[in-house]
């Protein structure tokens, strides 16, 4: 059986799936914010590397570009800024 990340053992992928069902909802809830924070900060870092003199401005136009899609953030936030 493959397993949803080839690092970890159909095992273990088993012992953690079945902590998640048994846990309470609040407690999924709480892991999941965590994670979408963990993917922001990562997201974030990411484009002030490749961006180094980018304002915060600017990093949070180009965050609503990967978070929401080039269209919806061009509607929300007016065009892209040229790289």
């Amino acid at each position: 059986m493959r397993t949803q990340s080839p690092d970890t053992s159909p095992e273990a992928e088993r012992v953690l799936i079945e902590l998640l069902r048994q846990a309470p909802a609040w407690r999924r809830l709480q892991l999941a914010d965590r994670m979408s924070n963990t993917v922001r900060s990562l997201t974030l870092a990411g484009l002030r590397a490749r961006h180094p003199r980018a304002s915060q401005t600017e990093l949070r136009r180009r965050f609503a570009d990967i978070h929401l899609g080039p269209e919806l953030a061009a509607q929300v936030y007016g065009p892209r800024p040229a790289d």
